[in-house]
């Protein structure tokens, strides 16, 4: 159902979604960023996803290096929107919006070895990229949510259960999830699901990451 041979790919990037973490240094507090990632990843964070909308290439560039070195090797840095930070910085991948560089351009600049996703806010867009080279497909909004202001319909539990149906690329949800549906949203298909303020703006982001590991565990169980 996909034209780009992910499953190969997957094995060799070592690409486990399961809980994945997207930045925001605005919600952290008094914790850097490279705090927060430490704190994110001993509580069982599986991906890390850099997102800085509103910063300059150099300072996102330098940010880049820094989450870098504190990543262990078998977790993923993916950046998302800038191809270009992403080779700078040799991140493991790039993840992209549907206004964001074309997914071909940038796995031709980016290799066979870089981890691509892409985020899909309806059946059509989903549809429209099983044929694309991505190694997953993020289901964006999952649920409203405070930190990105969505002019489209969330997916929905029911939504993300019939995306699954149609694609066996693995999927992230993004959008509203924490603690009180981690768990449902896990049982409707998602392989994982991915968290911005449930983790940045927890005051303790160790023990926020743990309790959604352990939620997303006992789901699949």
């Amino acid at each position: 159902m996909n034209g780009y041979s992910y499953d190969k790919a997957m094995r060799r990037k070592n690409f486990n979604p399961t809980l994945y973490l997207v930045t925001d240094r605005r919600l952290a507090g008094n914790l850097s960023l490279t705090e927060l990632v430490e704190k994110a990843l001993a509580g069982g964070v599986t991906v890390v996803q850099l997102r800085e909308k509103e910063c300059p290439s150099r300072e996102f560039y330098e940010l880049a290096i820094k989450v870098k070195k504190i990543i262990p090797p078998e977790i993923p840095l993916i950046i998302n929107d800038r191809m270009d930070i992403a080779l700078a910085a040799q991140a493991d991948g790039l993840h992209l919006g549907q206004t964001d560089l074309p997914v071909e351009i940038a796995r031709k600049y980016l290799g066979s070895e870089a981890i691509i996703g892409l985020s899909v806010e309806n059946k059509e867009q989903l549809l429209a990229a099983l044929d694309l080279p991505v190694d997953y497909l993020a289901i964006s909004p999952l649920f409203s949510t405070p930190t990105k202001t969505f002019t489209i319909p969330a997916w929905g539990l029911e939504g993300l259960a019939a995306a699954r149906k149609l694609t066996n690329l693995p999927l992230v949800a993004i959008g509203g999830i924490n603690e009180s549906n981690a768990a449902e949203v896990i049982r409707a298909g998602a392989d994982g699901i991915a968290v911005v303020s449930a983790i940045c703006a927890a005051s303790d982001p160790q023990e926020a990451a743990r309790r959604l590991r352990f939620i997303i565990e006992e789901a699949r169980r």
